[in-house]
């Protein structure tokens, strides 16, 4: 059984051994669709073809990346402002692939990008109509235009909660003032979106809807009764979601890697994987459970879990959803210049540096092909779930760089990848893996080992969790 699960595996990885120009091709055909799924695909081709473009020294393919990553991530409302950046110094480099697009458009394609620059919501008036904060657009506003998320930084010991308006224009940058609030702020995001950010240090409830052109935000004290009459604040999930509402349903299955016998990587200064990995998980448990998350660990202690037992803990649970969390290593020839964060949802492999790490993932156990078998393996990498882990991926991604970012400005970004790891086979919800760091990287390594490194990926990782659940 294992050796015809492993020729089934090795044929699986074959198909996707493309090169970059097709690649790049399939990305820009992605994202000439309209389904939100196809452009998550597109994002992580995009940001594969970057890391590739950035190895290989490639200034043709790295602009096409970067183009295509600031495209797709501001259509998926992904922060992409470090990838802008770097895009606005590039000069434009002739190529056959030009993402969403041929090479020679023709006049009515040009036509088209005008009409749509356009169409850009601009911001006309802000105010407070009694306690309510309006934002009023010279065009409609659609509901898919608006992305809620919130966070808690520890440094500040601040509430944040922030909405980001795709699509939309800000003449210039403004600080409101509400009597009870600390500051609110509104800016130019990124070229096409605006970002509101309402900080206090107390929690605050948030509920907000959209009318034809007008954004009507309502913020007050927790356990206050807002002002405003109920029939006036929207309490449908799709538009407004407050934290509170979420907290009561959700349960998330936390997974240490390894433990017990089987330390995992051994790194800098004979760091182990095994340690790092649940003292990460201790402290996300932590937030999640003050933030109201039902929160359930795989193991709480330094003994071994099969793997699979550990998706099997988390069916058990119903769980919402299910993250891993693992630390990765290299040899000593590589230990100095390899580092950076990286998240994996289940998938047949993309690239070899995915299968070497799911490789050394799936190592302590691998009587669990067995368990599976191939018709197990193949439905589980064929479900819905694929598509949902990748967007869990996508938003863990971005809380641990937005949380790390804040005092480690150097610290790497690895991107989101598909890899077949088997503590993801058999989940029956999202399922992420998570690599917070290279424990062989002497930098890196000696950070991982720090409690506020630490608490600062599980901060990280708890927003970009529950950014998840508000946006799916």
């Amino acid at each position: 059984m294992f050796r015809l699960v492993f020729l089934v595996f090795s044929f699986a990885i074959s198909l996707h051994a493309l090169n970059d120009s097709e690649i790049l091709d399939r990305a820009n055909s992605l994202m000439q669709t309209k389904d939100k799924s196809n452009n998550f695909r597109a994002y992580n081709d995009y940001k594969n073809l970057y890391v590739r473009a950035v190895m290989a020294d490639d200034s043709k393919l790295k602009f096409s990346a970067l183009e295509g990553i600031v495209k797709s991530g501001n259509l998926l409302h992904i922060d992409v402002a470090t990838y802008e950046e770097e895009f606005s110094t590039l000069k434009p480099q002739k190529s056959e692939n030009k993402p969403y697009g041929e090479a020679k458009p023709t006049t009515k394609h040009k036509e088209e990008k005008k009409v749509e620059i356009k169409s850009s919501n601009k911001l006309q008036s802000v105010k407070f109509n009694n306690e309510t904060l309006v934002l009023e657009f010279d065009g409609e506003l659609g509901s898919k235009q608006i992305n809620y998320s919130t966070q808690y930084d520890t440094k500040t010991k601040q509430f944040k909660y922030i909405l980001d308006i795709s699509s939309a224009m800000l003449t210039k940058s403004q600080t409101l003032r509400k009597m009870g609030i600390e500051k609110i702020t509104l800016v130019q995001f990124s070229g096409d979106a605006l970002r509101l950010t309402i900080q206090n240090s107390s929690k605050l409830t948030v509920n907000f809807k959209n009318e034809s052109n007008q954004l009507m935000i309502d913020m007050f004290a927790e356990g206050k009764e807002a002002k405003n009459k109920k029939e006036n604040v929207s309490s449908s999930a799709e538009i407004a979601s407050t934290p509170s509402r979420l907290d009561r349903n959700k349960i998330i299955v936390i997974d240490a890697g390894h433990g017990g016998t089987d330390p995992g990587a051994i790194g800098h200064k004979e760091y182990k994987e095994k340690n790092i990995v649940l003292q990460v998980a201790k402290e996300l448990k932590s937030i999640l459970k003050s933030r109201g998350y039902k929160v359930q660990m795989t193991r709480d202690s330094d003994v071994f879990v099969k793997l699979s037992k550990r998706t099997e803990f988390a069916n058990q649970k119903h769980a919402d959803l299910f993250v891993s969390i693992h630390a990765n290593a290299v040899d000593k020839k590589g230990a100095n210049r390899v580092n950076g964060i990286e998240s994996y949802f289940l998938s047949t492999s993309r690239s070899d540096r995915a299968k070497k790490v799911a490789s050394q993932e799936n190592s302590a156990d691998m009587s669990d092909m067995n368990f599976y078998g191939k018709e197990s393996f193949l439905n589980t990498i064929n479900s819905h779930n694929i598509i949902a882990s990748n967007k869990l991926a996508i938003d863990l991604q971005r809380g641990m760089l937005s949380s790390l970012k804040k005092k480690y400005s150097d610290v790497v970004d690895s991107g989101v990848k598909e890899g077949p790891f088997w503590v993801l086979v058999g989940a029956q919800m999202p399922s992420v893996l998570v690599e917070v760091g290279f424990i062989s990287h002497p930098t890196e390594g000696a950070r991982l080992v720090g409690s506020d490194y630490q608490k600062r990926l599980a901060l990280g990782m708890a927003d970009g969790i529950e950014s998840y659940f508000v946006n799916n």
